[in-house]
């Protein structure tokens, strides 16, 4: 029945008058390139641009849709597919993307050139390029008229990359419709890699914690010629270094022992013996601070942990302040909730005199592996990437899917785009690109993808 469905929906595309001029994926090179030099740069996000982009699309394509600014500029744009009764399927993307010096580049950030094989900007990996392919899947599903078991939802969003509260965190309080009866949902986060000896499909299915938290102190101000016992800045200095000698005690959740493990397989006698069982290996001797040379990253999801990243006090060197004050993003692993880790930091750093406030702070949670959309992408990757294998994966930051698990959405983090694992250093880095051979299979895939799930 499944083979059949996929026929008709192949031959309703081919009956297409835009579908005979040219592939789905030609089309979705020309718009990734022409997306990639609409500046959404945030600060400031201007993503209104990315809403004229698509609502032209749309127009073009008879297909109805909805736009809300949630501040002047910032732009978010949905439309639906109406179908069955099965939860309704959310293809999520953000439009907005940091910032790139073009000084650093070897092409304009914003060309979407087509270069030595690959299209080149900002955007094109984090998130533009996935984007643009779930614009392909919801354009294919819309112009084949085969009947979907499920509503499809697209949405675009602003503001993922300052925290999303000008767009999912948003819409969710302010457009609720979007939402309803939506049982799956699937984002950035994971995707293809190929890596030395095999290529790996991760699958984020949960976020270790954002928790920001501001340190303030006030104590007795004075001339810098004549320094107190206690000052703001030295009782700031005092928490700050408190938090940086006294790292959280390790600890190996099951979904993060999953992942090892998952990595495990691909690694030499050295690193497989101990990520096949991680709770046992980081009680060993020195084993933390050598996995921390070797990924930052993987060590990460061993712990909770906190990054001093801003701090301020006196506009003057010979004025000692009254108030100093330092910014500090820990990253929980998500067991155990933000109050209960906040509370955690408050004890440790009581004797220092600080007072700590909550600049942000997110709920845990996990999505099940055990979903239609989940075994979909198993399925078609290994009909597609012979050999290949799907591991479910944590990330160590954060998405706007951690708004949609709240919901109690399963929400997936996954592209079907394989990258070489050196390209991955480009994402909010310089030079971002992506194969367009690769892109083009990707926005094929995720079809294929998408398709297992929308038809029965």
């Amino acid at each position: 029945m499944l083979l059949i469905k996929h026929l008709l929906l192949l031959l309703a595309f081919l009956a297409n008058p835009i579908a005979q001029a040219q592939s789905l994926d030609d089309e979705a090179i020309k718009w990734l390139q022409e997306y990639i030099k609409i500046d959404t740069i945030n600060p400031p996000g201007n993503e209104y641009r990315a809403v004229e982009f698509y609502k032209k699309i749309f127009q073009s394509e008879g297909i109805k849709f909805s736009t809300a600014e949630s501040a002047p500029g910032r732009g978010n744009i949905w439309a639906r597919l109406n179908g069955g009764d099965e939860p309704a399927l959310i293809l999520l993307q953000h439009t907005d993307v940091v910032p790139a010096d073009p000084k650093y580049w070897t092409t304009n950030p914003l060309s979407g050139e087509i270069k030595d094989g690959y299209i080149w900007g900002r955007g094109t990996l984090d998130m533009k390029g996935t984007g643009i392919s779930q614009l392909a899947t919801f354009l294919s599903l819309a112009r084949s008229k085969v009947p979907l078991n499920r509503d499809v939802v697209f949405l675009a969003t602003a503001d993922e990359e300052a925290g999303g509260m000008y767009g999912v965190g948003w819409l969710i309080k302010n457009h609720p419709e979007i939402f309803k009866d939506a049982g799956l949902l699937i984002n950035e986060g994971g995707g293809g890699e190929d890596t030395e000896n095999e290529r790996i499909f991760s699958v984020e299915i949960t976020q270790k914690v954002p928790v920001w938290l501001r340190l303030s102190a006030i104590d007795t101000p004075g001339h810098g010629s004549m320094p107190n016992a206690t000052s703001s800045v030295t009782r700031i200095i005092d928490a700050l270094n408190i938090i940086k000698e006294n790292p959280f005690p390790a600890r190996i959740i099951p979904s993060v022992n999953s992942v090892f493990s998952g990595m495990g397989l691909n690694m030499n006698n050295e690193w497989a013996e101990a990520y096949a069982d991680m709770s046992i290996a980081i009680k060993q001797p020195g084993f933390l601070e050598k996995l921390q040379a070797h990924s930052p990253a993987q060590h990460a999801l061993t712990r909770d942990t906190c990054s001093i990243t801003r701090f301020g006090a006196s506009n003057k060197i010979n004025v000692v302040p009254p108030e100093a004050w330092a910014e500090i993003d820990c990253r929980m692993l998500p067991d155990r909730t933000s109050e209960e880790f906040i509370d955690d930091v408050r004890k440790l750093v009581s004797h220092a005199g600080v007072n700590v406030e909550v600049i942000m702070a997110f709920t845990p949670a996990v999505s099940s592996t055990n979903s239609r959309l989940y075994r979909s992408i198993e399925t078609v990757t290994s009909e597609r990437h012979p050999g290949s294998r799907v591991m479910p994966s944590v990330s160590t930051g954060f998405t706007d899917s951690h708004f949609t698990r709240d919901l109690g959405i399963a929400s997936y983090g996954f592209d079907p785009v394989v990258v070489p694992e050196k390209e991955f250093s480009r994402i909010h880095g310089n030079n971002e690109r992506v194969s367009v051979n690769g892109f083009r299979r990707g926005v094929n895939d995720l079809l294929a993808i998408i398709s297992t799930v929308v038809y029965d």
